[in-house]
């Protein structure tokens, strides 16, 4: 290991042989950390976190330190970190709560820009990517492919669907189905991201099928849960349109009109 002369790391910590940890850093005796890791200089990571293969974290972040929650009495709850994640400056992850899961979960191939917060309890997928000063509150649901521009703000408990995309400076305070895009304060449907789509590899057909999707919750006007049942049915037609079965299987909130 290149652990830094300055590094402080707990005997009890489980550190893969090839990590390699900058100068001032601290790792608590609850901490895993997986083969390939490079934690930069002064980053704490506490609590019981465990962090896959692969990942970059940045100078300043915290990693696993106690939920922002008043109701958190030093439960042994978690915070878990797929593989090949980038962490860039001054990003905070929390611990989960034993109100919910317990575990705080992010998975694999995303890119966290600086200032990010993850609150306690957030459960986000793989390949996203996190803009400067995205904001998730506590309990919030974050799908695969999901992009959420710079200064966007989640409120509690809320759920992004799969590819969903937000604007800078989004103010999300419902739930955002798949493959729309959101935009404002407070965030408003204004489209899917057909581009983005295309080169991830989506077919025209599938395209066209989400499009339709899109038309029936937003532009003809139907009631939300008669809109919700044509865009199943598609679903059920249209492998690409999956994550809309997922998506309102969670919905709590309703979603963003």
């Amino acid at each position: 290991m290149a652990i830094h002369s300055t590094a402080i790391v707990d005997p009890q910590a489980k550190i893969a042989a090839d990590v390699e940890i900058g100068a001032y850093s601290i790792i608590g005796p609850n901490v895993e950390i997986g083969a390939g890791c490079w934690i930069g200089p002064h980053v704490v990571i506490e609590g019981h976190t465990t962090l896959g293969k692969n990942n970059r974290v940045f100078q300043f972040c915290s990693l696993g330190a106690a939920p922002q929650d008043k109701k958190y009495a030093g439960e042994p709850t978690r915070l878990e970190i797929g593989d090949n994640n980038t962490i860039r400056e001054f990003c905070t992850f929390n611990l989960g709560t034993s109100q919910d899961v317990g575990v705080t979960r992010v998975g694999n191939d995303n890119w966290i820009m600086a200032y990010v917060h993850l609150a306690h309890d957030c459960q986000v997928g793989n390949h996203t990517i996190f803009a400067n000063n995205a904001t998730l509150a506590g309990h919030v649901h974050i799908g695969d492919w999901v992009i959420l521009g710079g200064f966007t703000s989640v409120h509690q408990f809320s759920v992004v669907g799969d590819h969903a995309m937000t604007a800078f400076a989004s103010a999300v305070t419902q739930d955002v189905p798949p493959f729309v895009m959101a935009a404002g304060n407070r965030a408003v449907p204004a489209g899917i991201n057909s581009e983005g789509l295309k080169r991830r590899g989506f077919t025209p057909d599938a395209i066209r099928a989400i499009k339709n999707a899109y038309k029936a919750l937003y532009r003809q006007g139907l009631p939300y849960e008669e809109a919700k049942a044509v865009v199943l049915q598609a679903a059920s037609e249209q492998e690409a349109m999956e994550p809309f079965v997922r998506f309102f299987a969670a919905s709590a909130r309703g979603i963003i009109r």
